[in-house]
């Protein structure tokens, strides 16, 4: 069973899936839409990426601020996990997102990608980023049980 990782913004959701071992992330799509409070097509393209991948959980970005208050993007994005966890049938965990675009921003910095076709990329290398780091502290917490 995969992992869907999702980096939720105002008018995109960057994607990612996890290998069928939980290993890796790999960056999927980037869903955009028009208006901010569209949501019906992005939840639908959401639930139909779950189906094709046969996930069994969604890891949901939470833009906490540095000093780790929880600001008005926090509770949009509680809204939408609700809205994913009645769409799909999903759990869905809420993973802290802090410096996950800046660090996808200096991957494709490091990789040459022009700044013009940047914002192509970063929401779903973003959303790889955190997936990655739900995947590795599970991971951790896994074999640290095993000791």
């Amino acid at each position: 069973m995969r992992i869907l990782g999702l980096d939720y913004g105002s008018r995109t959701v960057g994607v990612a899936v996890s290998d069928e071992l939980g290993w890796t992330a790999q960056a999927l799509e980037t869903i955009t839409r028009k208006e901010e409070n569209k949501l019906r097509k992005t939840l639908a393209r959401i639930e139909e990426l779950s189906k094709l991948y046969n996930v069994e959980r969604i890891v949901l970005g939470f833009p906490k601020h540095m000093n780790n208050d929880e600001g008005e993007r926090c509770a949009k994005t509680e809204a939408f996990k609700e809205m994913l966890e009645r769409r799909t049938g999903l759990p869905v965990i809420l993973q802290d997102e802090r410096m996950s675009t800046l660090s996808a921003e200096r991957i494709l910095i490091e990789g040459g990608v022009r700044r013009e076709n940047r914002k192509d990329y970063v929401d779903k290398m973003a959303a790889a980023f955190i997936l990655q780091t739900y995947m590795d502290r599970k991971n951790h917490e896994q074999k640290n049980q095993v000791i």
